[in-house]
């Protein structure tokens, strides 16, 4: 008897975290860790600012930083900027750094992926600068607004600086050529942290630049570049008069009327490349060079297996979305969930939110489940494959359903800035959710009988 069949038990715990003051919060503030077990937001009284974490109050201040707290990936450390007696500093982890009279900030604090350095910029007078655990470095005339990155295995730290009129990245204290313009956001480091790339402009053309040697000029380029995830291999998309196109290792893709936002993406092995084109008024999936059937409309979410044998993704016909797997269209629908379709682990099952007039539902290998006024983007298998969880909406509660059941309600279950629920094990996951002002960490685990 399969476990959807049994009797479910769920056994749910609730850890209150923090309790909002909702005459004293501001949800611009508002955080959630990355590992989804704490909470941080600002909150405004007469006496000044403060920020709460986990329910503590730190100290008030004249004024937080827009954009902060940040946590750190594993969520054990917090950051946040502020303003005192007209002077700017990080508050870490409880602790002030130094002050600085005169701002931070270009960019927000950037925890190394280790969480053991933390780097921001600040200024002196007409000097901009990086500060990387509590050392100043070298001085400049600017700091390119969202450059500071680090690399995936932590040791290495770039970002964009401006002496004069002319831009150029800094890689481990090293400069690195001068150009007109460095494109903001665009600092990639590979997944193995030997490579680095970027977007840059000289004159009126755009290149990127990889591992300090420049590609082909174009008019535009259209994304951030992307490293495969075996380091080998460099995507990004150009722009040519009224033509884009993908390239990849510097050989140009077909040219057509428009490449498909958040695309291209490589497999899990690297070996293939897919993004979404526009030729005339229909999009299609183009897969290792091949074009796949033409629609009215390519969901942005393009997923390969991660066995890397398959592609999914969500396409419009007329008025109908569905689902495409290995250029197979599923049955349609009114409406396909963002962020889905999803594999599981093992490549063998697919989910996705689907919506029949004013009802969504979950598709599961092709079975339909509970239809319910509402379901998030929060959906994800267990590590083993076996579980589906999601959370869903009824009336004015939400829930997390697995397998098709659910347990306790709350007005919300947090999902801010793509915060998702958290499998621990095959049988067990966690959450934050609340209920009136108070947020809870919530637990599950889940048997049979």
């Amino acid at each position: 008897m399969s476990e959807q069949k049994k009797s479910q038990k769920r056994a749910v715990s609730e850890k209150l975290i923090t309790k909002i003051d909702p005459f004293s919060w501001v949800e611009q503030y508002f955080k959630v860790s990355p590992d989804c077990r704490h909470v941080a937001y600002g909150a405004l009284e007469k006496k000044g600012w403060f920020m709460v974490i986990d329910g503590k109050h730190g100290e008030k201040y004249d004024a937080l930083l827009q954009g902060t707290p940040v946590f750190s990936a594993d969520g054990k450390r917090v950051v946040y900027g502020v303003v005192k007696d007209n002077k700017w500093f990080v508050v870490v982890d409880g602790k002030e750094s130094k002050h600085y009279y005169d701002d931070i900030g270009i960019n927000m604090p950037v925890f190394s992926p280790d969480g053991k350095r933390l780097a921001y910029d600040a200024r002196r007078g007409n000097n901009r600068f990086v500060v990387v655990n509590g050392k100043e470095e070298k001085h400049y005339d600017n700091i390119g607004k969202d450059t500071i990155t680090f690399s995936p295995d932590s040791k290495r730290l770039a970002y964009g600086a401006r002496e004069g009129l002319k831009w150029f990245v800094v890689v481990d204290g090293k400069e690195e050529k001068h150009y007109d313009d460095i494109g903001k956001g665009s600092l990639t480091f590979s997944p193995d942290s030997k490579r680095l790339a970027y977007e840059a402009r000289l004159g009126k053309k755009q290149l990127v630049v990889v591992d300090e040697k420049e590609e082909k000029h174009y008019d535009d380029i259209g994304s951030i570049p992307l490293f495969s995830p075996d380091s080998s291999h460099l995507a990004y998309v150009a722009l040519e008069g009224s033509k884009q196109f993908v390239v990849v290792d510097g050989k140009e893709g077909k040219h057509y009327d428009g490449i498909l936002q958040g695309t291209p993406i490589f497999s899990p092995d690297s070996k293939r490349v897919a993004y979404g084109a526009l030729k005339g008024n229909k999009w299609f999936v183009v897969v290792d060079g091949e074009e796949e059937k033409h629609y009215d409309a390519i969901g942005t979410t393009l997923i390969f297996s991660p066995d890397s044998k398959q592609l999914a993704y969500g396409a419009q016909e007329g008025l109908k979305w569905f689902v495409v797997i290995d250029g197979k269209e599923e049955k349609h629908y009114d409406g396909i969930l963002r962020g889905t379709p999803v594999f599981s682990p093992d490549s063998k099952r697919v989910a996705y939110g689907a919506l029949e007039g004013n009802k969504w539902f979950l598709v599961v290998d092709g079975e339909e489940e509970k239809h319910y006024d509402a379901i998030g983007t929060t959906l994800i298998f267990s590590p083993d494959s076996r579980r589906v969880a999601y959370d869903a909406q009824e009336g004015t509660k939400w829930f997390m359903v697995v397998d098709g059941k659910h347990e306790n309600q709350y007005d919300t279950i947090i999902t801010h800035e793509g915060v998702k629920i958290t499998f621990d094990s095959p049988d067990s996951l966690h959450y934050l959710a609340s209920r009136d002002t108070s947020i809870y960490l919530v637990e599950e685990t889940i048997t049979y009988e």
